[in-house]
């Protein structure tokens, strides 16, 4: 069975996972922080928090943005549960903004739309979570001048990301928003098992996620300086979390790292080629503007399905028995059940709904090869065929 996307492991990453698996330390060592300085150097944003996953990520950037009941966060529908989750879980509501009928990332234009009615209506959000879809980092720069016309802060979902561009602006640079997040997902651009980061240019912001990711447990502030001659003395703070992430997964993620550049040259590769086999069929693919450039976690194709002479579930189908493991990305989120009981129904967001029901993320990751590509290729073209 060939995924849409899955982990290369080396030989390298594997023996550097040893070495810690031999230490005297799989948590709490060195490594961790080793990880968070490469990370923030690459990116060049100032602060790094490494966690357990990107959910934990997103979790403690709304607590450290101070989100809490009665707030209201918007994100996007074409995302993971995770993007919105972080905001309920804090107390918020949240409510949602389409996407963009051409890059699937979030409309700017239906963002001012909504952010205009808000303010009549005296709704507007407290922070802003739009997706760096399928690797492509969105319109940065325009979010960041609505933010500060209405006054809301931006947390940049990036899981997809690490290693792609907007205007020569690494992802994860934080240059425009408040805290950005990456994941580290097998599926993602390079891997730790499960993990995650949060970045940020804001010191208090950086402290505070540190703190909340190990249990609400301080040893730095003054008090704790105060008592330096005990040696056992820490302080519990607030009410926090085991978020943290381990030695083992940062060893992976350092060694992974070394290879990012390569990995993210061979997806835009193989993006291309698809590109190049598929040029004359009636496809859509994400709209990726000369300012930008993609990390391609996923590779997502939109069918046109009045030209096909299959239906979207035979299509999907179809791979399946040719043990392609085609995914959809995503199911509106609007549209589970969870936020069909807070009044959201099918029409609300168009582009988003469509989007979901015409297309399909294919395979894309460092060892596919060239045959499988081909294989590929001559099944999309199969639907087509008169």
């Amino acid at each position: 069975m060939i995924p849409y996307s899955r982990q290369n492991i080396s030989q390298k990453d594997i023996s550097e996972v040893n070495k810690v698996l031999r230490s005297n330390f799989l948590t709490q060592g060195d490594n961790v922080k080793k990880f968070e300085k490469i990370i923030a150097n690459f990116t060049k944003a100032k602060y790094s928090v490494a966690v357990n996953s990107a959910s934990s990520a997103l979790h403690i950037a709304c607590l450290a943005l101070e989100i809490k009941k009665n707030d209201i966060v918007w994100t996007v529908p074409n995302t993971f549960a995770a993007s919105a989750n972080c905001a309920i879980n804090c107390g918020a509501s949240v409510d949602f903004v389409d996407i963009d009928p051409d890059n699937w990332n979030i409309s700017i234009e239906e963002l001012e739309k909504k952010l205009k009615l808000a303010k009549r209506k005296r709704k507007l959000p407290k922070l802003l979570i739009p997706v760096h879809f399928a690797g492509l980092p969105y319109d940065q720069e325009k979010i960041w001048k609505l933010s500060k016309k209405y006054k809301f802060k931006v947390l940049e979902d990036a899981s997809h990301s690490i290693g792609a561009r907007h205007k020569n602006q690494r992802s994860g640079s934080c240059k425009w928003s408040d805290i950005t997040v990456f994941s580290f997902h097998p599926v993602k651009i390079i891997t730790t098992g499960e993990g995650g980061m949060a970045l940020t240019n804001n010191k208090k912001l950086s402290d505070k996620m540190k703190i909340l990711r190990t249990n609400g447990i301080s040893q730095s502030n003054f008090l704790y300086k105060k008592n330096k001659e005990k040696p056992w003395y820490y302080e519990h703070q607030m009410a926090g979390f085991n978020y943290r992430m381990n030695d083992i997964s940062a060893a992976l993620g350092i060694s992974q790292f070394k290879r990012l550049k390569k990995f993210v040259i061979k997806r835009n590769s193989i993006a291309s080629q698809y590109k190049k086999y598929f040029k004359g069929l009636p496809l859509k693919y994400q709209k990726i503007d000369k300012d930008s450039y993609s990390s391609y976690h996923l590779f997502p194709i939109k069918f046109n399905l009045k030209k096909s002479k299959k239906n979207y579930l035979n299509i999907f189908r179809k791979f399946r028995s040719n043990n392609f493991y085609v995914n959809v990305h995503y199911m509106p989120l609007h549209l589970s059940p969870f936020f069909k009981k807070k009044g959201f129904k099918k029409g609300d967001f168009k582009n988003s709904e469509d989007y979901a029901a015409t297309s399909i993320s294919i395979p894309i990751f460092y060892h596919l090869k060239e045959f499988q590509i081909i294989k590929i290729v001559k099944l999309i073209k199969s639907f087509f065929k008169r």
